[in-house]
């Protein structure tokens, strides 16, 4: 391979996306194929902030500065740790990218397909994109019980909103899961939907 693979999990909070992420980690390992995985927004300078945001509230930050944040953070990560990581050959696995930033932006009132395609004019292009997708009302219950307080990003209509959006992209990338069944059976479509990126069998 010229360059590494990038396997970008998406899909709104509670999906089940992180656990299947460290999931194809902890298989890749065993298999002895060198990865990374990183997720976004990143601890970095604009990726802080926006989790100062999400925690506490917009407080007065507009939709504009909000999306303008998220483009910083990623064309941060983008030169700092995903393209010298496909440079060495890794395969770099992804929880949330560019198509999450379209979705949630989108669903506050701008063009998600927009914002894809200004992402793809500097960040890399996923070699495969699974996109988890389950019942707002599951996804809220899982976050219920795992964390003490919702993020600012978690109502019930704005989910809706957002897993419409997710549902519109398209491309030979994208790969649709229902995380609805139980993790071994998602996890088994995870690595049936993966399998053909490598020459060894997972």
């Amino acid at each position: 391979m010229n360059r590494g693979l990038l396997i970008v999990f998406e899909g709104i909070d509670g999906s089940g996306k992180s656990t299947q992420c460290r999931r194809l980690a902890e298989l890749l390992n065993k298999k002895g194929i060198a990865n990374i995985s990183f997720a976004e927004p990143t601890r970095g300078k604009w990726g802080m902030k926006i989790r100062q945001l999400l925690e506490k509230g917009r407080n007065g930050i507009s939709p504009d500065e909000e999306l303008e944040w998220f483009m910083n953070d990623r064309k941060e990560d983008v030169e700092q740790n995903i393209k010298p990581a496909l440079k060495a050959g890794k395969v770099v696995l992804m929880d949330r990218y560019y198509f999450s930033t379209a979705a949630y932006q989108g669903a506050l009132g701008f063009d998600p397909h927009k914002i894809r395609a200004d992402n793809e004019k500097f960040a890399p292009i996923p070699d495969r994109v699974l996109v988890f997708h389950n019942s707002p009302e599951i996804s809220l219950e899982r976050i219920e019980s795992s964390r003490e307080e919702k993020s600012a990003f978690e109502k019930r209509d704005y989910l809706i909103a957002v897993q419409n959006i997710f549902k519109s992209f398209s491309g030979p990338n994208i790969r649709y899961i229902s995380s609805d069944p139980s993790l071994e059976i998602v996890y088994e479509q995870v690595v049936c939907e993966v399998q053909d990126l490598f020459e060894v069998k997972l």
